[in-house]
């Protein structure tokens, strides 16, 4: 419809309308009016009573107070059906943003499948290319070989045609040596056998003289002997004063042999015992006169040396370093008393310092240490009767007096009882019992066993003191370790006074207290020998490594190996 009003002026009338141009209305005369076009035509038999009432309501609108909310609501209702034509915009914009990335990230997985693909391609090319390098090497390896072993073959030709026509002609030689040989000696012989040919008459009748010369020499000088024998025996037995001095002469000479052979075992055993270390003694601080002057520094170092901590650079636990410490004061001073000495028995699991705390009491008390071990004794046989009673003539020689340490004493001080011991077992153990039957004031007797249980009863009537040495708790372990590794990495000590050791260097940013002590917390059922060992093959381990550095990693992994290894020890302590 083309009918519209002036808005901004004022609203039309009832009844007025401004019809289109063109319309039957423009002029009154038919013949004036402009021909009706075929737009026109449309509107011929128009009913207006629609548009009119259409322009009442519009005044009736227009006087009424809405009017303005009225267009002010139709602006809303177009602004937001504009903002729904925007929406549906932005969001066919975001589909196609969205759709615009997805395709982008198919083409980048295209692409990254591709490059998958050429890199797959290239490695595969690669490694076809070195797999036909590598038989390329090996063929080229196979013909050098093949060359080679032509050439020492052919060199093996030559030297075995040169060793055959050398053979060739020292077998020539040989030979023409032997038929020169074989010649001379046929001549020789010819001649001989015709010279003794012609001079045998000549020859019989030589042997025939020289037996008659001999024959008669024979006679003669057995007739001269005995008539000399008869008349020296006739001389001899009737002169009495030789028969007497023949008598006390052999008298004389059976007491010189007897009593050189007693006086030289006498002064044997008595230098033995003064002088010599008894086969049985594995280690000493006893020095012998010929030991004091074959190394008079350590002779006189050892009279001015003065006792010290006992237990210093051994780790116990307190209270039990308390009753060590109980110990060594009253053989010190049973030593200066000149009281008797208690015979003690240290038990425990192996490594637990007993030897080492047995040496330091013997050193700290003023007394010579000796050790010993019964394994040395079951081998002995019959002869270890006489071995014990050498030991105890030995430590009964000495001025200081002789801690004697009997280590691994279970393996000869078993029950008589038991039917597997041997006769002369049995009778070394007597020995044993009959020289310990006593206390001594000569000798301290200390001994050793990881299994006190199969001592004989009379073994264990022997002994005063008995002290356990258990395995090392937390505490004693991180103390060890410190110990061990400031000894073995931090400061070794020093081999020989010209040689100075140097400490080995540590890796730097590693907490090494805080490593040590988580250390100590994993190596539960460790023994004092395990720990001590555990440092030395970190320094093993720095000395062997490229940079000589002791670093975490080196730490870690001895651990791991020590760990590993006492596991197996104790399974095969349990027989597994």
């Amino acid at each position: 419809m083309s009918w519209f009003w002036n808005r901004g002026t004022s609203s039309p009338q009832d009844g007025e309308f401004f019809p289109p141009a063109g319309s039957g209305s423009a002029g009154k005369d038919g013949d004036d009016a402009p021909p009706i076009s075929e737009e026109s035509k449309k509107w011929v038999g128009f009913d207006p009573t629609g548009l009119e009432r259409a322009a009442k309501a519009v005044r009736e609108l227009d006087s009424s107070p809405n009017a303005k909310h009225a267009l002010d609501l139709a602006k809303l209702q177009e602004q937001t059906v504009q903002y729904k034509h925007q929406e549906e915009i932005r969001k066919q914009e975001a589909a196609i943003r969205q759709w615009e990335s997805e395709r982008s990230r198919v083409e980048q997985e295209e692409k990254r499948k591709t490059l998958g693909a050429e890199t797959q391609q290239h490695q595969e090319r690669a490694k076809y290319q070195d797999q036909l390098a590598r038989r390329r090497y090996d063929d080229q390896l196979l013909q050098q070989r093949q060359m080679q072993e032509e050439n020492l073959r052919k060199q093996e030709e030559s030297v075995q045609k040169q060793e055959g026509m050398r053979r060739g002609t020292i077998e020539y030689e040989a030979e023409l040596r032997h038929k020169n040989e074989m010649s001379r000696v046929q001549a020789e012989i010819q001649g001989k056998t015709k010279m003794e040919r012609e001079n045998q008459d000549l020859a019989l009748e030589q042997i025939r003289l020289k037996s008659s010369e001999q024959r008669t020499t024979v006679l003669q000088s057995i007739k001269a002997a005995g008539t000399l024998l008869g008349e020296g025996v006739s001389n001899f037995v009737t002169d009495w004063d030789k028969v007497s001095a023949t008598a006390a002469g052999l008298t004389l000479i059976a007491f010189g042999v007897y009593t050189a052979k007693m006086g030289t075992g006498v002064v044997a055993r008595f230098i033995e015992a003064r002088l010599g270390k008894p086969s049985l003694i594995r280690e000493t601080s006893r020095l012998s006169l010929f030991q004091s002057i074959r190394h008079p520094v350590k002779a006189t170092k050892k009279l001015f040396k003065r006792p010290s901590d006992p237990l210093a650079g051994i780790v116990f636990e307190s209270s039990h370093e308390e009753r060590l410490r109980s110990l060594c004061k009253a053989t010190i001073n049973t030593r200066q008393n000149g009281g008797l000495y208690q015979n003690v028995l240290m038990y425990g699991p192996p490594g637990t310092g007993k030897t080492m705390f047995a040496k330091s009491l013997a050193v700290h008390s003023g007394m010579d240490y000796a050790v010993m071990t019964g394994g040395d004794i079951v081998p002995l046989g019959s002869d270890g009767v006489t071995a014990i009673h050498k030991v105890f003539d030995w430590a009964n020689a000495s001025r200081k007096g002789v801690l004697l340490f009997v280590d691994e004493a279970d393996a000869f001080l078993r029950k008589r009882s038991e039917v597997s011991i041997s006769e002369d077992l049995r009778s070394t153990l007597n020995a044993f019992l009959y020289r310990t039957g006593e206390s001594s004031r000569k000798f301290m007797l200390v001994l050793a066993s990881n299994q006190p249980d199969q001592f004989d009863w009379a073994i264990n009537d022997r002994l005063d003191d008995l002290i356990p040495f258990d395995l090392p708790g937390e505490t004693e372990r991180l103390r060890m370790l410190k110990l061990y590794f400031s000894l073995f990495v931090l400061a070794p000590p020093r081999v020989t006074w010209w040689k100075t050791p140097k400490s080995i260097p540590l890796q730097e940013g590693v907490d090494w207290e805080r490593e040590i002590e988580q250390i100590s917390k994993n190596i539960i059922g460790f023994s004092g020998r395990e720990i001590s060992k555990l440092a030395i093959s970190w320094q093993a381990r720095a000395f062997g490594s490229s940079e000589g550095v002791l670093t975490k990693e080196i730490l870690d992994h001895c651990v791991k190996e020590m760990l590993a290894q006492h596991e197996q020890k104790v399974r095969w302590q349990k027989g597994h």
